[in-house]
Order: structure tokens, then C-alpha cells, then sequence
């Protein structure tokens, strides 16, 4: 059995919204976009550093899919785009058909389960899919950025999880790596 391993960038307040550019994700007027730029050079490295090597796939919404797929295959000489052009990438949507990007299959949430029971999974963004989907996640990888924004979106809403703590790492620009995985229940 596989895990689902979350990897999200939030503000202190807990906005994922548009971290990596101006104009990534605009919706509701969003002003920020770009906020975790200053801060992710360490911090990224550090988390797809301990990827490194890991074997299973990523699973991707659409919208955090299309911007992937519209950067990263063109940025020739960079450690990770070979990485992300070899590694399987599975995308929730109704709405796309065939992807282009070298190794990415269109699925739907039905079929998460049976792709976790085969492999591991990371998830990167892809808010609207942590949101529909959060009672299968097995870890947070939290790089929690030292900001607050006050606006945009969360990264969970209106969600109730009890969480552990299993390791904390400081960066040199201030970002803290966290990860959780959900609290056990006894008695």
C-alpha cells in the first residue's frame, strides 16, 4: 500500500494561493501571486532533495497541471526538469483529454484509491484537489512560509484532522518544513 505525501507552500495565515508567479492564479483578484519566490531556493531544495530517488508518481489537478506542463518541459539545463519529464504524472480533471507533457494520464478522484494501493503518490498544489479529497492523505509536507497575506486561498477551508507533528526543519530564509501525518485515535 502506497502513501499520499502532500507538498504545499502556505503563508503563516495558510494561503496556498499563486505561490511561484505574479500571474499564476488570479482568481478573486488575487494581488500576491509570487509570495513564495523570496523564500523557496533552500526550502524546495531541501523537500525535492529528500524526494530524490523515491520512486511512485505525482498526482496533479488540472489547473496546477497546466502550469507545470507549461514550464517546466521548456527550462532546458535544470536539474528538475528531467526529473519531472521521468516521473509519472497523473492529473484529476473532467475537463482535459490528452496532455502533452511526456508521461501524464488524465484520471478521475475514483481512480486515486486504486493508484495509492499500487504506489506512492506526492501531491504538489493543486488546492482544489486537497480540498475534495483530504481524508486520504498520509503526510503533509508543510513549507510554511514566513508571511501572512490575509487573502487568497487556503489550503483547507472548512476540514477538521486531527495532526502529529514528526519533524520540523528550519531554512535559511525563515521558511519552516514541517510534516504531519494524521493523529492516531486510541481508546
Amino acid at each position: 500500500m502506497g502513501e499520499i505525501i502532500v507538498v504545499c507552500n502556505v503563508t503563516l495565515d495558510g494561503v496556498m494561493q499563486a505561490p511561484g508567479l505574479p500571474d499564476e492564479d488570479l482568481r478573486g483578484d488575487f494581488p500576491y501571486g509570487g509570495w513564495a519566490a523570496p523564500y523557496s531556493k533552500d526550502a524546495m531544495g531541501r523537500v525535492l532533495g529528500q524526494r530524490a530517488g523515491k520512486t511512485g508518481g505525482m498526482l496533479l489537478g488540472r489547473r496546477t497541471y497546466e502550469q507545470f506542463a507549461s514550464f517546466w518541459p521548456k527550462q532546458p539545463d535544470n536539474p528538475y526538469t528531467e526529473a519531472l519529464n521521468r516521473q509519472q504524472k497523473y492529473v484529476v480533471s473532467s475537463t482535459l483529454r490528452d496532455p502533452d507533457w511526456v508521461n501524464s494520464h488524465v484520471i478521475t478522484l475514483d481512480d486515486i484509491p486504486k493508484l495509492k494501493a499500487e504506489q506512492d503518490l506526492v501531491v504538489l498544489g493543486s488546492g482544489e484537489l486537497l480540498r475534495s479529497i483530504p481524508h486520504l492523505f498520509d503526510r503533509y509536507i508543510l513549507l510554511i512560509h514566513p508571511l501572512v497575506l490575509g487573502t487568497g486561498r487556503r489550503l483547507f477551508e472548512s476540514h477538521h484532522q486531527p495532526l502529529e507533528l514528526t519533524h520540523t526543519e528550519e531554512t535559511t530564509t525563515g521558511v519552516v518544513i514541517t510534516t504531519y501525518r494524521p493523529a492516531t485515535r486510541e481508546g
